[in-house]
């Protein structure tokens, strides 16, 4: 009996659980074809529930409330929220180079479980195996709710008030290639409205100015 995404299973064939840990650089047997079976179960499992709970939603929104739950950032969440960066197997360089924390790594990891999972269960208790460890996340998914991100929404917002689109502007770039900071600053003239975000990448900053900016805009909807 194991532990996995904070459920207890009894594996009948063990290999399978290590192999679903095991990344590419540690083993050329590795985790990257069960990856690729759990993605699909993953999507199956998912679009499944959404269609069975939400009787009365049409097809644009399910499709958009699937994404928000199989995405990679919301596996990696997962992951995360289950520690299962303690359990991987990972290559000395990778380890070193912090692949235990990367989301790529963690969201493949959660996949090829599942695919393991399934092999060794079936697809019924791999089912309820998923909905298990997902139940956090699918008890706070709703239909009303847009999973497009900041710039996206707030662009589409000025766009529908009749105003010019938003400006970034690279006000500093720091560090070392593989450590550098960015500093963006979001404008919208019109409105006389700019908000500043550091982050580790371009596109993160430039995602959390927008969002101060949504922030500061009242009535934004």
């Amino acid at each position: 009996m194991v532990k996995v995404l904070g459920q207890k299973l009894n594996f009948d064939n063990n290999e399978l659980l290590t192999l679903a840990l095991t990344h590419r650089s540690a083993h050329k047997k590795n985790n990257e074809r069960l990856e690729f079976l759990g993605d699909s179960i993953l999507g199956f499992v998912i679009t499944k529930w959404l269609y069975q709970n939400f009787p009365k939603v049409s097809e644009g929104k399910l499709s958009r409330m699937r994404s928000s739950l199989v995405k990679g950032q919301t596996l990696a969440a997962v992951a995360r929220h289950y520690n299962l960066s303690d359990e991987l197997i990972l290559g000395v360089g990778e380890l070193k180079s912090g692949g235990f924390n990367r989301s790529s790594v963690l969201a493949d990891a959660v996949e090829a479980i599942f695919a393991a999972v399934f092999i060794d269960k079936g697809i019924d208790y791999t089912e309820a195996f998923i909905l298990a460890v997902m139940q956090d996340w699918l008890d706070k998914i709703d239909p009303n709710i847009s999973d497009k991100d900041a710039k996206t929404r707030l662009q589409e917002y000025l766009q529908r008030h009749n105003h010019e689109v938003p400006l970034y502007v690279l006000i500093s770039k720091q560090g070392k290639d593989h450590l550098q900071t960015f500093t963006i600053e979001c404008k919208v003239v019109e409105l006389n409205l700019a908000a500043v975000a550091e982050k580790r990448s371009r596109k993160k900053a430039e995602q959390q100015s927008a969002q101060l900016i949504i922030d500061k805009i009242k009535g934004f909807k």
